[in-house]
């Protein structure tokens, strides 16, 4: 099964597939130039020191316990001059795992409208980092205008079983939307 792993830049999505991938993954990092200034927004302050980038994908594997499901996780790029990109990567997708940080929520936006549009159905995890305030997961999902539906937790991409968890949502999140569309 293939699972996005999508968000803004600098939100988490490599680590994410590196902590959850049974294989050594597959990532398409590169040194970000001046000439990215031009084009990707790095004002806000925990952007200040980002050196690479995703230029591609991050692809990475997990085989489920009982060996009879494997989940094939495709890190998607976060700047907006890659969507081109996106068509083919989110093509087949079971679902997306959305990250989204609680410093710049208005930074995942256009990413969920861009897989609320290709109808895809997704999980959001908050990627909990040191200097992130916590906040109330209901404010949160006010804040993102998210579905009662729409699975939301919380999730420190470096650590595995907060990855698997939120995986877990995911997925049983796009079975259930299946089944709903399959009736």
């Amino acid at each position: 099964m293939k699972i996005l792993v999508a968000g803004p830049l600098g939100i988490g999505k490599t680590t994410v597939v590196k902590s959850l991938s049974q294989i050594p993954t597959l990532h398409t990092d590169e040194v970000m130039t001046n000439a990215a200034v031009a084009t990707d927004d790095l004002s806000h302050d925990v952007l200040r020191d980002k050196t690479t980038t995703t230029v591609a994908i991050d692809f990475g594997r997990l085989t489920l316990p009982g060996d009879k499901i494997v989940l094939y996780l495709y890190g998607t790029p976060g700047q907006r001059r890659f969507l081109p990109l996106w068509e083919g990567i989110a093509f087949g997708a079971l679902g997306a795992l959305i990250l989204v940080d609680t410093r710049r929520l208005k930074d995942s936006w256009e990413v969920m409208e861009l897989i609320e549009e290709r109808g895809l159905p997704y999980a959001v995890a908050v990627n909990v980092f040191p200097d992130s305030p916590k906040y109330d997961l209901a404010l949160i999902r006010s804040k993102l205008d998210l579905a009662p539906e729409t699975p939301l937790v919380t999730c420190d991409a470096r650590e595995k079983n907060s990855g698997l968890n939120a995986l877990a949502q995911l997925t049983a999140h796009s079975i259930s939307v299946a089944g709903v569309k399959a009736s």
